[in-house]
């Protein structure tokens, strides 16, 4: 058996294929007619658009060359929509969009209106629909009787699904309701039900006063949102318990904290935040859109230590295209283009930390490992934060910058500088890990068309398994049943301990590793944390607990399996599958996407996306995750 080694200097066989599939252009006939080279290019004239608006030719040439440079080495990408639509017709660049659902019938479907549009062309919505009037309030216009929030999710999600974003995938969605609305235990219990709201990622909108009254073992309130009268009282811990239970059992509801969310909003004269993007990551004003881009961190490692000049050199780059993304951005709505640039917020973040942890020689889930996390994204955050006051001194601060929390200190360019995306099929293309996720296998398998069977293996493992001698077939075929070394004798304790994937770390290592990096990420960081098929309730208590304990302002949950459907092969079937390899040859790398068919990570079967925890749409034998737009047959 030929194990096929993914070279990272250059585009993978599946980087090629992903960008092949999503992200280059095609004629009317469907036909690929772009090369990758010819996207670097096009992306980066298009955003060094803003440059040439106010630069001399030959300075702003040099940026975009600049631009290009990052972008072809793959040390830094965009969001998906800009690097799909910049420089053609849509033109629409952002990701994440927050819009605001108002307590009346043309307000409800006026948004939804705006929504469908989003996700034509090609950005996620986030909605709070804790101003609506709870299930069985008289509607005094019409003397009937108020629906309640969660029908309305339920529309929303119908209208989703009959949208496909740039043709390509359909829109995801996060939907909040605040822990004090009369219908949260509906809202709660909605996804008990898998055929519902699968374009939906849910969180519950906890405050302070909710998680004081779980610690104090007290009673809480629950209020009318119209007039913030006191219509229940219930126990604040069988409340908590409900959302504990069926994040156990179906992955949602996940938590965000609104009060810390708040806490840090920049620009509170504008109102509060209720609402984030689909991977809750991004909090937004309503009608506010953010563009995201995530720096590869593997492509930092020089000599087994941090290029921390290079880095710093690419945080100021990065920082200034995200911006410039602002000014050449087409906004599907004017209300968004006013808030937008009243704002300009930005959420620079990364990708291939656990790559890099694996290059540097630190175990994920170690103290030095989450010393690292907090020492890179410090540094990102400093860095970002001297480049957009660098940008302000040259373009001017952005227009809410005297209404803003920044007022009295250096003028900034942009109300935000950094957040930390999930980067599902960016890190495809940058063939790094995703994220700040640990690894999710160390070998999986991609079928091709004939029937053959490629072996995958992380490079770094093959690499430390050739330099220390304890690299063999039998080794690659024992890897394929599971995707973990974990407990193989052939491979020494310390490289298992570089090589754990994300259901062999401990929850509370996911935990804590997602706070070492948001204490220095202005926005929010989104990270699912992986638990065991076997855990039980108390185990996603534990981790919800000391996700509000740590500082975090939100937290996803899944227990591996905890759907009755089962989408990916495990062990014993695909082994067998790799068994009657016959040592057949792997394909070249220059394999089309007409051969090459799917990647087949290796690890139980589950109905949450491996890299950013959404739910995932399951159609003919395949599966898609309507968030990072990841897709396996």
């Amino acid at each position: 058996m030929k194990v096929q080694v993914l070279d990272p200097a250059a585009l993978s066989p599946n980087a090629r294929e992903v960008l092949e599939r999503r992200y280059l252009a095609r004629d009317l006939q469907g036909q690929v007619i772009e090369s990758p080279e010819a996207l670097w290019r096009r992306v980066a004239e298009t955003v060094a658009g803003a440059e040439r608006a106010t630069l001399p030719p030959a300075k702003a040439e040099a940026i975009e060359d600049a631009f290009h440079e990052l972008l072809v080495t793959r040390r830094f990408l965009p969001n998906s929509p800009t690097l799909m639509n910049a420089g053609r017709p849509l033109a629409q660049l952002s990701a994440c969009f927050v819009l605001p659902v108002a307590d009346s019938l043309t307000g409800i479907f006026d948004t939804l209106k705006h929504a469908a549009i989003i996700h034509q062309s090609g950005g996620g919505t986030g909605f709070a629909f804790s101003r609506l009037r709870p299930r069985g309030s008289v509607v005094r216009s019409s003397s009937g009787v108020a629906s309640g929030p969660v029908s309305f999710l339920k529309v929303y999600n119908g209208a989703t699904e009959a949208i496909r974003q740039g043709g390509t995938r359909r829109g995801a969605n996060m939907g909040i309701l605040r822990v004090d609305h009369p219908d949260i235990r509906e809202f709660i219990d909605i996804k008990n039900d898998p055929s519902e709201l699968t374009n939906f990622n849910l969180s519950v909108g906890a405050t302070d006063e909710f998680m004081g009254a779980v610690a104090g073992g007290k009673e809480f309130g629950l209020r009318d949102p119209l007039d913030g009268r006191t219509v229940e009282r219930v126990d604040a811990r069988g409340l908590f318990e409900r959302i504990v239970h069926n994040a156990w059992r179906t992955g949602d509801p996940g938590l965000v904290f609104l009060d810390r969310i708040n806490a840090a909003n920049p620009t509170p004269e504008q109102g509060p935040i209720e609402a984030t993007n689909p991977c809750g990551e991004q909090p937004l004003l309503p009608y506010e859109a953010c563009n995201l881009g995530s720096l590869n961190l593997a492509r930092f490692a020089r000599g087994g230590e941090v290029d921390w000049a290079t880095l710093g050199d690419a945080v100021a780059l990065a920082v200034r295209f995200l911006d410039d993304v602002i000014e050449v951005n087409r906004y599907p709505l004017p209300e968004i283009d006013q808030v937008v640039k009243r704002n300009r917020k930005i959420g620079l973040g990364v990708m291939g930390f656990a790559d890099l942890l694996i290059e540097l020689g630190f175990p994920y889930d170690s103290d030095p490992g989450l010393a690292l996390a907090e020492q890179l994204m410090a540094f990102i955050q400093e860095h970002a934060v001297q480049a957009t006051i660098a940008l302000a001194a040259e373009r001017g601060p952005f227009p809410a910058f005297e209404q803003s929390v920044f007022r009295g200190g250096p003028p900034r360019r942009n109300a935000t500088v950094t957040t930390v995306a999930p980067t599902g099929t960016l890190a495809m293309i940058a063939d790094c890990s995703s994220g700040i996720e640990p690894l999710f296998a160390v070998s999986y398998v991609k079928r091709v068309l004939d029937g053959r069977e490629l072996v995958y293996v992380h490079p770094a493992f093959v690499r430390m398994a050739r330099e220390r001698g304890f690299l063999s077939d039998e080794l690659m075929r024992t890897i394929a049943k599971t995707g973990g070394v974990q407990g193989l004798a052939a491979v020494p304790a310390e490289i298992q301990s570089l090589f754990r994937t994300a259901y062999d770390i401990a929850p509370e290592w996911h935990v804590r590793m997602q706070a070492a990096f948001q204490r220095h990420t202005e926005n929010a960081v989104s990270k699912t944390i992986n638990f065991p098929r076997a855990a039980d309730p108390g185990a996603v208590r534990a981790a919800y607990w000391l996700a509000y304990e740590l500082g975090l302002k939100g937290i996803t949950v899944y227990r591996d399996g905890s759907r009755e459907s089962q989408v990916l092969e495990r062990g014993e079937g695909v082994a067998a599958a790799i068994a009657g390899d016959g040592g057949r040859e792997p394909a070249e790398d220059g394999a089309t996407h007409q051969e090459e068919l799917s990647l087949r990570p290796l690890r139980p079967a589950f109905d949450r996306c491996p890299e950013c925890g959404s739910t995932l749409l399951h159609r003919e034998g395949c599966w898609s995750c309507p968030t990072c737009g990841l897709s396996m047959c």
